[in-house]
C-alpha cells in the first residue's frame, strides 16, 4: 500500500455517524419545507428511538420541541450532526462539532468542488483537514443523506420511502450510492418487497466515501449483500480493499459502474468531482477483487437480491422448467449467451419427467411441462421436485409468462423444493403486469429470486458461477519469471535510449532482457550493407526504417516484406529511405533494419500502459491491423500470472484464431501466456520509467512465437 493511501474506515470508526444513539439537526426552523425541518420530521416518523435535538440560534422552541443555539449548548454531545445550512456557514460549524467531540456530521450543502469554481475545492479540502485532524467523520458535502433501516434512522430531507419500514429481513441488501438521487430511487424497491438494511450516499466524499461505506456494511450484521452505484474515485485501490473486507466477511459486492464513456466521465466530474477512470481497468480490478459488475442500472437490485438469497451454488448446472415452449427457447438462448450450463438431467430424473410431461411437452432441460399443469397441479410439483433433487443442478429457473392467482399459487411449489435442497429458484416475470399477483410474495420469499428480464437472470447466474470459481481458487500468487538482473539491465537500456520514444531495435533489447523472444536484426546505413546483412541472415528478409519519430511504419511506406534476393534488398533500401525523408516534420533516421522474414502465423498484439488510477495494465488482442479494425482486446492489471494470462486469451472474441482456424497450426497457448506474463512483469517493474508499450505483432507459428516489432515510450520526468 502507498504511504499516502488512507486505509478504509471500519465499522467501529463509522458507527456514531451511521448508527447514532443521538442526533442534532442544525437548520431546523418553523418553515416546514426547510431541509432541516423536513429532516426532523422524517426522523421522528421513521421509528428512530434515539435522542433528537434541534439547533437554530434564532429560536428557543420550534413547536413543542426545545431549540438550542449551538452544538455547545446541547445537553449532550450528539453522535451525529446533520447540517442543513448554506455553504458559507458550514466550516465554522464543522469545527465546532469537532471541538465538542461529535462522532460524525452529514453535510447537505452543495457548491464545493463539483462546481469547478475558484476556491471551492480549497473549501472542501478544509473540511477534509478537520476530519483528519479530529477523527470526526464527515459525510458530504453535497450529500442528500442516509437511511439506516435497522434502527429507523432516516437522516435525509427526502421522505422516500415514507414512514417506518418493516425490520430488514435476513436477506437484506446494504445499498451504497455515489448518486444520492439514484440511491433513493433504488431504495423505493422496498415498496415492492425488497428488503434493505441501509441506503448510504456520500456526495462529494471529502472524508467518508463509497469504499468506507462498503467496509462499514461488510462488518454490519444487518445485511447479507452489498449493492453499489459507482461513478469513480481518485484512489480506487481503496474500493478494492473494501471489497476484500466484504469477501472475507462472506458478503458479495454487486456494482453498477456509471461514467463508462467519455461524456459520462465528464458528467461525473461535474456531478461530484469524481474521477471516472478507465472502464476496462475498473472491470479488471473488479474481476480480480471478486466484485460482481452488472451492465445496467436496472439489474443492480435484482442481482443483489439474488445473491442475498442464493448462497453458494451446489452445482454450476441450471435447470429450466416452464409452462411455455417459447419461454424454454428464450431461456436456452440466454443461457448460451452468458455461458450458463444447461446440462441434461440424470437418468433417474429423466425417467420421472417422462412419466409426467405429456408427449407434446419436453421431458429434458429446458423442461416444457406445457399448460397441462392447469388441470394437474401435481405434475408441476413432481417435475420441480425431481429437478431440484438432481445433484446436476444448483438452481432452477421458472419463467412466469402470466400473472394471475393460479400462477401466483405455484410459488409455494418452487419455494418448498428450493428450501428442502438449500438451492435457489429464479422466477422470471415475463408478463407486463409488473406488480401483478405474486410479486410481493416472491420478493419476500428467501428461496425465490425474482427477475424481470430473462437476460438479467442468466447474467446473474453466470456471475454466481464465476464468483464461486474464484472463491474456490487458491490464494493468488505471481511467480517471478525474468532473471534477477533483468530489472536493472532494462532500466539502464531505457536511460541510455536516445529519445523518449525508443526505436524498434532499442525496444526489442528491453524485451529481450525479460526473456521475450525477438527477431534478430541488423542496422545498416547503405544498400551494400543491407545486401550483406541479408545474405548473412538468410533470405527472405524484411526491411524497415529505424526512427524514433515514425511510429506507424506501414502507413509511412517504410516497410518491405518477403524480399527474396539482393536486387530486391537494394531497391527496398532506396525506397524506404526516400519515403522516410518525405515524412513531415523531417524525422530522425538512424538507418534501416534488416531482419529474417518470420514464417506467417497468427498475429497477436500485447500492449501495456500506466493507468492514472490503477498503475500498470497489460492488454492482449489480435495483432497487426486487426487490433484497430476489430477492437478485440482484453485488459488486466499487471503483473499477471500464467492462469490469468490464459484467461485473457480465452476471453478474446477472436480466440478461435488461436486454436488452428481453417487449417492453420494451433498457437502454443502456454508459450504465449508465458510471454504475456513476462511483458506484464516488465511494465510492472518499469512503471516509473515507461508510459506505454506496444508489441505488435507477436507472430505465433505453431510452437514458435516471435516479437517482430515493438514500441516503448519513456515516462516524462
Amino acid at each position: 500500500m502507498s504511504a499516502n493511501r488512507r486505509k478504509v474506515y471500519r465499522r467501529t470508526e463509522l458507527e456514531r455517524l451511521f448508527a447514532p444513539r443521538s442526533v442534532a439537526i442544525v437548520g431546523v426552523s418553523p418553515k416546514a419545507s426547510a431541509f432541516g425541518s423536513r429532516t426532523l420530521d422524517i426522523i421522528e416518523n421513521s421509528g428512530f428511538t434515539g435522542r433528537v435535538h434541534a439547533v437554530n440560534a434564532k429560536y428557543d422552541r420550534i413547536g413543542a420541541r426545545p431549540c438550542y443555539p449551538s452544538i455547545r449548548a446541547l445537553p449532550e454531545t450528539p453522535d451525529c450532526v446533520v447540517i442543513a445550512l448554506p455553504r458559507e456557514g458550514v466550516e465554522p460549524l464543522v469545527r465546532e462539532c469537532a471541538d465538542c467531540g461529535v462522532g460524525g456530521v452529514i453535510i447537505y450543502s452543495s457548491g464545493y468542488s463539483e462546481t469547478g469554481k475558484a476556491g471551492r475545492a480549497e473549501q472542501q479540502a478544509a473540511l477534509t483537514g478537520i476530519a483528519r485532524e479530529s477523527g470526526m467523520r464527515i459525510l458530504g458535502p453535497n450529500c442528500i443523506g442516509i437511511l439506516n433501516h435497522t434502527i429507523g434512522f432516516h437522516a435525509s430531507f427526502i421522505a422516500v420511502p415514507e414512514g417506518p419500514l418493516p425490520k430488514p429481513r435476513r436477506e437484506a441488501i446494504g445499498l451504497v450510492s455515489q448518486s444520492g438521487a439514484l440511491g433513493f430511487a433504488l431504495s423505493q424497491a422496498s415498496e415492492r418487497g425488497i428488503s434493505f438494511s441501509h441506503m448510504l450516499t456520500c456526495g462529494n466524499a471529502c472524508d467518508v466515501d463509497v469504499a468506507d461505506e462498503i467496509s462499514f456494511l461488510a462488518d454490519d450484521p444487518g445485511c447479507r449483500v452489498i449493492a453499489c452505484v459507482f461513478e469513480g474515485m481518485s484512489d480506487p485501490h481503496r474500493l478494492i480493499e473494501a471489497a476484500e473486507i466484504a469477501r472475507d466477511a462472506g458478503k458479495p459486492v454487486v456494482i453498477y459502474k456509471m461514467a463508462t464513456g467519455a461524456q459520462g466521465a465528464e458528467a461525473a466530474m461535474s456531478h461530484t468531482g469524481s474521477l471516472a477512470g478507465s472502464n476496462a481497468a475498473y472491470q479488471a480490478a473488479f474481476r480480480r477483487a471478486g466484485i460482481i459488475m452488472v451492465e445496467d442500472f436496472e439489474a443492480l437490485v435484482e442481482s443483489a437480491a439474488f445473491f442475498a438469497k442464493a448462497g453458494r451454488p451446489a452445482a454450476p448446472g441450471v435447470a429450466v422448467v416452464a409452462t411455455s415452449g417459447g419461454a424454454c427457447i428464450m431461456a436456452a438462448d440466454k443461457a448460451e449467451r452468458h455461458r450458463v450450463p444447461l446440462p441434461q438431467p440424470l437418468p433417474a430424473t429423466r425417467e420421472v419427467l417422462e412419466q409426467i410431461v405429456p408427449e407434446f411437452g419436453s421431458p429434458r432441460n429446458p423442461c416444457d411441462v406445457t399448460a397441462q399443469v392447469i388441470s394437474s397441479a401435481e405434475s408441476l410439483q413432481v417435475c420441480v421436485d425431481a429437478l431440484m433433487d438432481d445433484d446436476t443442478f444448483g438452481a432452477l429457473v421458472v419463467p412466469q409468462p402470466l400473472s394471475y392467482a393460479l400462477a401466483a399459487g405455484r410459488l409455494a411449489v418452487f419455494s418448498a423444493a428450493a428450501r428442502r435442497q438449500r438451492k435457489i429458484a429464479c422466477a422470471i416475470w415475463l408478463t407486463e403486469w409488473l406488480e401483478g399477483p405474486g410479486v410481493l410474495e416472491m420478493e419476500a420469499d428467501d428461496h425465490v429470486a425474482l427477475f424481470r428480464s430473462m437476460d438479467r437472470c442468466f447474467a446473474a447466474l453466470a456471475a454466481w458461477n464465476e464468483r464461486e470459481s474464484r472463491l474456490s481458487m487458491p490464494a493468488r500468487t505471481v511467480p517471478r519469471l525474468a532473471d534477477s538482473g533483468a530489472e536493472a539491465a532494462a532500466m539502464r537500456l531505457l536511460a541510455d535510449a536516445g529519445s523518449d520514444v525508443l526505436t524498434e531495435r532499442e525496444a526489442k533489447q528491453v524485451l529481450k532482457r525479460y526473456g521475450v523472444p525477438v527477431v534478430e536484426d541488423r542496422l545498416v546505413q547503405s544498400a551494400d550493407a543491407a545486401a550483406a546483412s541479408a545474405t548473412e541472415l538468410g533470405y527472405p528478409v524484411v526491411m524497415k526504417v529505424e526512427s524514433p519519430d515514425i511510429l506507424h511504419k506501414t502507413d509511412a511506406g517504410v516497410v518491405r516484406l518477403n524480399l527474396e534476393n539482393e536486387q530486391d534488398v537494394r531497391a527496398a533500401f532506396e525506397a524506404i529511405m526516400e519515403n522516410a525523408r518525405r515524412v513531415t516534420p523531417m524525422p530522425r533516421i538512424q538507418g534501416v533494419l534488416v531482419q529474417p522474414m518470420v514464417r506467417a502465423g497468427t498475429e497477436i498484439m500485447v500492449g501495456a500502459k500506466i493507468d492514472p488510477l490503477f498503475g500498470p495494465v497489460i492488454v492482449v488482442g489480435l495483432g497487426g491491423i486487426m487490433v484497430e479494425l476489430l477492437k478485440d482486446t482484453v485488459l488486466e492489471l499487471a503483473p499477471v500470472n500464467h492462469g490469468e494470462a490464459l484467461g485473457m486469451l480465452g476471453r478474446l472474441k477472436g480466440k478461435a484464431a488461436l486454436g488452428g482456424f481453417r487449417g492453420s497450426e494451433p498457437v502454443d497457448l502456454d508459450g504465449l501466456a508465458d510471454i504475456v506474463c513476462r511483458l506484464s512483469e516488465l511494465v510492472s517493474d518499469q512503471q516509473s520509467r515507461i508510459s506505454e508499450m506496444d508489441v505488435n505483432p507477436l507472430i505465433c507459428s505453431g510452437g514458435k512465437i516471435m516479437a517482430v516489432d515493438a514500441l516503448i515510450v519513456r515516462r516524462k520526468a
